[in-house]
């Protein structure tokens, strides 16, 4: 092989081993293959594909079984001349290193093997704009029609093993796609703009003639508006804004920080594990093999975190209950905070689905309701006070007032300041889960679903002037 040829992520696994003189090594290889599509003002602009590398090695040193120093260089290159010199910096890196905090002995090939794992050999699955075909030739109809089209698609499949000098080989083909469509009607001060999204894995489940006559709709509600002053409304949250708040509260829930006294999951003398938190049989969970929503079954992390901790790689992720009806259940805890706690380790999930509401849809609450608020998205969410997980951020492309059971008019947006943990307590009615795109976080949390919910007092704390 020269030094132009692509060494097979596999086999570059086995190659850095070999390299190794550490104590102990762990490689790590993923291989990204992209394709992208915009369009603005009914035509399309721009699209392409891109492959890309990268690669980590992390040298251990032992100084005992829970005592070990770390160094962890990375890497894009392509070159196999390079795979030496990596290995050799991750070893002087790990010599020069404090003592890591998080050491516990590395996982045996045993204790970490699962499905797909006989690929590994195998080449990495790939994607092009090919995977468009089918969206843009519906987008072509949406683009004859009197409003304006804006949006994206983005498609990415990536491929990554992880190999250890124990043993462990695991390897994973993760595709995650999406389509966001922003639709504009009017001009000047009373353009009115609504969004839709949806989450894919190869687009051929994008359903785009039923968004673009969602996106329609909402433009008519915007046909009528009217100006509200902040305050507390009944609010119906969709199932992309309740994504974006949910991600965020699991996010927050780190086991050590608990402890510790440091987030809105600590009380008194521990943690708020077992509290309940609603009546309401909501169960909030993560799961690598829901359906529509499989994630990576295995850690795979190049550096330490307090959710994660490269000693752990190879740890399987099962499904995790982290409420379960209505009270809180689990918290994140790597294997050697587990032992620190005295509990069991948890990984952190990669997808996130709230069930144990009706069979209601999003339509057939809005015709329950007498007087309120229905929201499109939220963004520019941000944290304002970790001790109660207090949020804040703004409403976008289309607040909407229902009366009389149908939505009358558009409304102005608003900011809001809402804690997650308290919209669950509060939670007057919760509707069927559907798999659904979150808005704010959807670049770095994309598999979701969740179900609308009804809040008797959501709290918009002041007017927005952002569209």
């Amino acid at each position: 092989m020269t030094a132009n040829e692509t060494v097979p992520g596999g086999e570059l696994v086995e190659r850095a081993l070999a390299h190794s003189t550490a104590d102990e090594t762990i490689v790590l290889v993923t291989d990204a293959h992209e394709a992208s599509l915009r369009w603005a003002g009914n035509s399309m602009t721009t699209n392409g594909s891109s492959v890309a590398r990268q690669w980590s090695v992390v040298a251990i040193v032992r100084e005992g079984p829970n005592a070990a120093r770390v160094g962890v260089v990375g890497s894009t290159s392509m070159d196999p001349g390079e795979i030496g010199t990596v290995v050799r910096a991750a070893e002087a890196a790990a010599r020069g290193a404090t003592p890591a905090g998080d050491a516990v002995p590395l996982l045996e090939a045993a204790a970490a093997r699962g499905a797909g794992d006989d690929d590994w050999a195998a080449a990495p699955a790939g994607t092009d704009i090919e995977v468009f075909t089918r969206l843009a030739g519906d987008l072509a109809g949406g683009f004859d029609g009197a409003d304006r089209l804006y949006g994206f698609a983005h498609h990415q499949v990536h491929t990554t093993w992880l190999g250890t000098s124990t043993g462990v080989r695991r390897r994973f083909t993760q595709p995650t796609g999406s389509v966001e469509i922003n639709g504009k009607r009017g001009s000047g001060d009373e353009v009115a703009s609504a969004w839709v999204g949806v989450g894919t894995t190869d687009f051929t489940d994008v359903d785009t003639p039923g968004l673009l006559a969602d996106l329609s709709r909402r433009l008519d509600w915007a046909g009528r508006r009217v100006e509200l002053p902040a305050g507390r409304y009944e609010t119906l949250l969709p199932p992309s804004a309740v994504a974006d708040l949910m991600i965020y509260l699991t996010w927050s829930m780190e086991g050590r920080a608990a402890h510790e006294g440091h987030t809105a999951f600590s009380r008194a003398g521990g943690t708020r594990i077992g509290e309940q938190l609603t009546e309401l049989p909501l169960t909030l969970y993560s799961d690598p093999a829901a359906a529509g929503l499989e994630y990576r079954p295995f850690v795979a992390t190049p550096a330490s975190s307090e959710l994660l901790s490269v000693f752990d790689n190879g740890l399987p992720a099962e499904r995790v209950d982290w409420v379960r009806e209505g009270a809180v259940r689990s918290l994140v805890y790597p294997r050697a905070t587990a032992a620190e706690f005295g509990t069991a380790p948890t990984v952190p999930g990669d997808n996130l689905l709230l069930t144990g509401g009706s069979t209601a849809t999003l339509d057939e609450m809005v015709a329950r309701t007498e007087r309120g608020l229905l929201l499109t998205t939220l963004w520019y969410i941000r944290e304002v006070d970790p001790a109660t997980l207090l949020l804040t951020g703004l409403t976008r492309d289309g607040v909407y007032l229902v009366e009389d059971g149908a939505v009358t008019a558009a409304v102005n947006n608003f900011r809001f300041n809402e804690s997650p943990l308290d919209l669950l307590r509060r939670t007057a009615e919760a509707g069927a889960t559907e798999i659904t795109l979150p808005r704010e976080w959807k670049d770095w949390f994309t598999r979701t679903a969740m179900p609308p919910l009804r809040i008797p007092d959501f709290h918009m704390s002041s007017v927005s002037k952002a569209t």
